[in-house]
């Protein structure tokens, strides 16, 4: 752990608390319609258009069951669009290697993986995936998917801001404004940034070329729809290949890294997400993806203060979030920088850490930096093998999504997600000082309380029982590729980060079965939207309530008391829930492998 390193989190921390408030400006530019833009001459009259071609009255607000009747509708519809897309790609153009439709469980996780945001990958991008599935089917639900989850987020905050408006919005407009204004130019913009790092954005057939000495590889058998041959033990077939040629990937990368990082959808193009050198060229690259997951949703905690007139309030809030991720980021640090327990049993001095699984051009730091960054967002992409992480090293990744996604969080899902702690934190707050708690001068009654409480538990019942079933069940022993407690860390972290919308994965785990890949899908459904549907009938609650002025024994929702208060329920909350599980997972783990047994 350098000095060097502490300058690089150091950095990371101040430039991202500095974006943070012109990034909330403008998002009350955005999603307000506050004011012009500089983007106004040009988008304006390509907003009018989108809006009369789509028969929307922008004028018209929502009640938050109407705003979530299209928010249904949106994701339903492209959803099928994309799972029939992928279903047919080889039929479409821009394929020029020729690949094959994908199975009908492999198009039904995908198609609800790019849905709900999540972008969980059971297959490897570049050998999968034509030019005309990643940049139409993929990309569109990398735009719409985040511009959901910032609306939604807008959606609670101006629920939480009015009083006596059964109106929240329109979420058409929310949806178009959020798009035109806000992703497209930043993801433009970013993508040159990228491309003048070195990374490829072109429509050319791959590249091969010719190895000097062949080699013989082991690789799972699959059928001619791709699927994964199992043997009668379960366990994936392989069989002997040679190799003597390698194919280099080439396509329009830059793009979609640019939305993939900015829109914390996490999806990589290349099996190799932000490790392979075309995704993730140069340490600036490195350093300016890190940045990019966190911007929109650090700025959301801005538009949050501004929005209900409690700037203290969003900062406040943005401080809990900061404390939560840069523990979470030294811890993974400190583990991955001592070395493995085996090395530490034995007295052995360990200079370069842990560098299993690792990309050495960034090394263990910015390893475990990405690694927090991607998971306390709900963004996905990794730059580094999770599954070779050390017990604890791992164990803060996988932590961090079964907090909730909301240390940041994704766009728009970290701000809503971490709204819902707040509620229950000044709900304590009113039980501790033995008055009717409030929140912004909203009486948090029983049916907000309710509400959170069945967000939180859904997102757990999903987690726990799907791996519980998984456990228990030759579908999901077959799929594992390490026995006993890293095993269940395997299918723990699978179905966590399927339900939590995160999209990464420990990559030990053949998923790519019609088992695993329904039941992902499924996990990711009810992680999304069974989770949106209370969040938006609290806002129309809250929306509904009339401002009760602040007294002597009102709860303060800035300042060190009630940071502290905010952490401590998201911490309790998810060591209650979790806690066992992780026990006999990350924990357990870690004490054998102190005692030289390895999985």
């Amino acid at each position: 752990m350098q000095s060097r390193d502490w300058l690089q989190l150091l950095l990371y921390v101040a430039i991202l608390a500095a974006i943070t408030k012109p990034i909330g400006l403008y998002l009350v530019q955005v999603l307000d319609a506050k004011g012009r833009t500089w983007l106004d001459p040009i988008v304006s009259p390509l907003e009018r258009l989108t809006y009369r071609i789509l028969g929307i009255d922008p004028t018209q607000g929502q009640t938050w069951r109407e705003y979530t009747r299209g928010m249904l509708l949106l994701s339903v519809v492209s959803c099928l669009f994309t799972y029939a897309l992928l279903r047919l790609q080889h039929l479409l153009p821009l394929n020029p290697q020729g690949l094959g439709p994908l199975s009908p469980d492999l198009a039904f996780n995908t198609a609800v993986s790019f849905t709900t945001n999540t972008n969980w990958q059971s297959y490897g991008g570049e050998g999968t995936m034509s030019y005309l599935s990643q940049m139409l089917a993929l990309s569109l639900h990398n735009f719409t998917s985040a511009a959901v989850g910032i609306g939604i987020a807008a959606a609670l905050v101006r629920g939480i801001s009015q009083h006596a408006n059964p109106r929240l919005g329109n979420f058409w407009v929310d949806l178009v404004r959020t798009t035109y204004y806000l992703l497209l130019p930043a993801c433009t913009l970013f993508a040159l940034v990228l491309v003048s790092q070195g990374m490829i954005q072109n429509f050319a057939p791959y590249t091969k070329a010719r190895l000097i000495e062949p080699m013989t590889v082991q690789v799972e058998k699959k059928n001619d729809k791709g699927e994964t041959l199992l043997g009668t033990d379960g366990k994936p077939l392989l069989e002997a290949q040679t190799i003597t040629e390698q194919v280099i990937a080439q396509g329009p990368m830059a793009s979609q890294v640019a939305i993939k990082m900015l829109g914390t959808n996490g999806g990589g193009y290349a099996n190799a997400n932000a490790a392979h050198p075309y995704e993730n060229p140069t340490p600036l690259s490195n350093f300016l993806q890190m940045l990019s997951i966190f911007a929109i949703g650090s700025g959301l905690t801005y538009y949050l203060g501004r929005t209900t007139g409690n700037q203290a309030h969003g900062w406040s809030v943005w401080a809990a979030m900061m404390a939560l991720f840069v523990a979470g980021a030294v811890v993974c640090w400190g583990a991955e920088a001592g070395g493995t327990p085996g090395t530490q049993a034995m007295g052995l001095a360990s200079a370069d850490g842990n560098m299993e699984g690792k990309e050495v051009r960034f090394g263990i730091f910015n390893s475990a930096l990405f690694a927090t960054s991607t998971t306390a967002a709900s963004c996905g992409a990794v730059n580094a093998m999770h599954d070779s992480f050390t017990p604890l090293g791992g164990l803060v990744p996988l932590f961090n999504i079964e907090l909730g996604e909301v240390v940041v969080g994704g766009v728009g899902a970290g701000l809503y997600g971490m709204l819902v702690f707040v509620i229950l934190a000044v709900f304590i707050a009113g039980l501790m000082v033995g008055r009717t708690p409030e929140y912004l001068g909203k009486k948090i009654g029983a049916y907000e309380v309710k509400m959170s409480m069945l967000a939180l538990l859904i997102l757990t019942l999903s987690i726990l029982g799907f791996t519980a079933w998984a456990a228990a069940s030759p579908w999901g022993i077959a799929g594992l590729n390490n026995p006993g407690p890293h095993g269940l860390s395997e299918m723990l972290y699978a179905f966590s980060s399927a339900t939590g919308n995160n999209g990464s994965a420990f990559a030990g785990l053949t998923t790519n079965t019609p088992w695993y890949n329904v039941t992902l899908g499924i996990a990711m459904l009810v992680g999304r939207f069974l989770m949106i549907v209370p969040i938006m009938a609290i806002a129309g609650s809250l929306a509904m309530k009339r401002l009760a002025p602040a007294s002597a024994g009102t709860f303060p929702v800035s300042g060190g008391t009630f940071i502290l208060l905010l952490i401590g329920t998201v911490v309790l909350i998810g060591a209650l829930n979790f806690l066992p599980a992780l026990a006999l997972g990350p924990v357990v783990e870690h004490f054998l492998a102190g005692q030289g047994r390895l999985y």
